[in-house]
């Protein structure tokens, strides 16, 4: 089976962000595939095996996107877009199309492949676009938000099927007028090769790694480390929010900066006592299914959730973390505390945390279904 594989963002191991469009693409290869990526950069190459199409002019990764100004964003997804449809609308002819958001501009190639090849599509939505842009405040112009809304359901009706990568995003499209047998629930997954459980480090430490942008309320792990002095934070990453952050952040917290790729992430979370997956408190972003969440649960290590949704019931279900509510540094810093001090509970945690990894976000297991879900449509 030809597929063409649509993704601004595609990063391998050796990069800092989301790995699934790399590490489903390798694993369909592995399984007899070939797989034709366009993506942002420069150049044609291979990559284990993908057939790798650069295409210039946009960014190669969420982190400097996010970093940017909202509209110079916007235009560098629009410039993607138009780039990427010239690459995807040339040979060879693929037998499904399989297109990721965000960006929601990804829906213009998509779509001109789609009627250009007369193949099926399957859409996948890692986040709520443009319902995200437009709660967080970078989507405000009335006009430009009507047009992402009917590409949302233009990209939705064409697709054969939608993948959804959480319960609430599923939701979010079926609550769009999509049926709901048409939606396929692929949640991010756990690379349980790289992020491995190892013993408890000598000290309490508590990290976060990822992107500090607009959508990360990092603030109040700022607030939380001052009440916690003699305890150390490691924020490894980037984005718009870093240099503010790190002016106000007490001694106790270290900013590494961005990792050189996935097994210094792996490193960090690995001498981590718990670990943190923090969204500013705006609705939508509740019913995100992100990376570190599944990376923190392949390390074995307790998962610090701020959202109020499937994210907080993932972790008290499984007894694989603990919650605490957005923008809440006095409650940060009384669990954390907590957990300091029973030690027991954070092996605990990590252990579930881990066999939860295993048996339902374990990488092969999420790339098989997306794999049948390709399989079935292009049949």
């Amino acid at each position: 089976m030809q597929i063409l594989y649509l993704h601004q963002f595609f990063i391998t191991r050796a990069g800092m962000g989301g790995t699934r469009s790399y590490e489903f693409a390798r694993r369909f290869v592995a399984r007899g595939h070939r797989v034709r990526m366009v993506t942002a950069g420069e150049g044609h190459s291979t990559v284990d095996g993908i057939d790798v199409v650069g295409v210039p002019g946009a960014y190669s990764d969420y982190m400097s996107a996010t970093a940017s100004s909202d509209r110079d964003r916007m235009l560098a997804f629009g410039r993607f877009a138009a780039a990427a449809t010239a690459a995807a609308l040339r040979g060879p002819r693929p037998d499904v199309i399989y297109a990721t958001s965000p960006p929601l501009t990804i829906a213009v190639p998509a779509l001109a492949a789609a009627a250009r090849w007369r193949a099926p599509l399957v859409f996948e939505v890692r986040d709520l676009w443009p319902k995200a842009p437009i709660q967080m405040g970078a989507l405000a112009n009335p006009r430009l938000q009507r047009q992402a809304r009917a590409l949302e359901r233009q990209a939705y009706q064409r697709a054969r099927r939608v993948i959804a990568l959480s319960p609430g995003i599923r939701d979010g499209v079926i609550a769009t007028g999509v049926p709901a047998g048409k939606v396929v629930l692929v949640p991010n997954a756990s690379d349980l090769d790289l992020f491995r459980p190892a013993p408890p480090p000598e000290r309490f430490l508590v990290s976060y790694f990822g992107t500090m942008g607009e959508a990360n309320d990092l603030n109040a792990v700022i607030e939380a480390a001052r009440l916690l002095p003699d305890v150390p934070f490691v924020l490894m990453g980037d984005g718009k929010r870093r240099a503010e952050l790190q002016r106000s952040a007490p001694a106790n917290v270290e900013f590494p900066g961005p990792a050189a790729g996935k097994e210094e992430v792996a490193a960090l979370a690995a001498r981590s006592s718990a670990c943190l997956t923090f969204f500013k408190d705006v609705p939508v972003l509740a019913t995100n299914s992100p990376n570190k969440l599944f990376d923190t649960f392949a390390a074995g290590r307790p998962a610090i959730v701020n959202m109020d949704g499937w994210m907080r019931e993932v972790v008290e279900y499984h007894d694989a973390g603990i919650y605490v509510p957005a923008g809440d540094a006095a409650g940060l810093a009384e669990k954390l505390a907590w957990l300091r001090a029973h030690p027991e509970a954070v092996e605990r945690m990590g252990r579930n945390g881990r066999a939860l990894a295993e048996r339902d976000f374990d990488r092969d297991l999420l790339a098989g279904r997306a794999l049948a879900v390709l399989e079935e449509v292009a049949r």
